[in-house]
């Protein structure tokens, strides 16, 4: 049985959500938020580092999924967006956890059914998949949102002959 680890980046909030894989259905083990507290970029970079290594250490994930870097309107947003996915992937490949990476379409795609719905849509459908009590924060839902596209994706995979099991999802090394 897998546990899959989903982020969804940021500088200053990065959410995660984790799930564990019960055949063909997602099970909500946690979720929550890394918010980094210093206005030194490198230090917030090592938060997120630290942050994401206990949430490793603490649930013990057999996959890593996080969400591509979109290009925004501003590029030093971006390449800090980057550099945070870059603190959450290498924390994740310390440990050699398969990466995962997909696009906030392909995310919305998998948890709605449309690659432009809206974040209270995510939120929504999030709660309803993990049968949760209720919604939760717009960060955490976005990284359960983030695990439940790659459970998805996976499990595709399995269907079409055991790829999955062979298929490393873009790790690094």
């Amino acid at each position: 049985m897998s546990i899959i680890l989903g982020i969804d980046p940021g500088s200053r909030i990065t959410g995660y959500g984790v799930i564990k894989r019960n055949g063909r259905h997602p099970i909500y083990l946690g979720s929550g938020c890394i918010r980094t507290s210093s206005d030194d970029f490198a230090y917030r970079l090592k938060q997120i580092f630290d942050g994401v290594s206990e949430i490793i250490r603490q649930y013990q994930p057999t996959e890593f999924a996080i969400e591509r870097v979109f290009m925004a309107k501003n590029a030093d947003s971006a390449l800090k967006l980057g550099q945070a996915r870059g603190a959450a992937i290498v924390a994740a490949t310390n440990v050699d956890l398969p990466v995962g990476e997909y696009s906030a379409t392909q995310i919305k795609s998998a948890v709605v059914g449309t690659g432009k719905a809206q974040k209270s849509q995510v939120q929504h459908m999030v709660q309803q998949i993990l049968k949760l009590s209720a919604s939760p924060q717009a960060d955490a839902a976005d990284a359960l949102g983030v695990a439940i596209c790659h459970f998805h994706t996976s499990q595709s995979l399995l269907a079409l002959g055991g790829v999955a099991s062979k298929r490393t999802y873009g790790r690094y090394r």
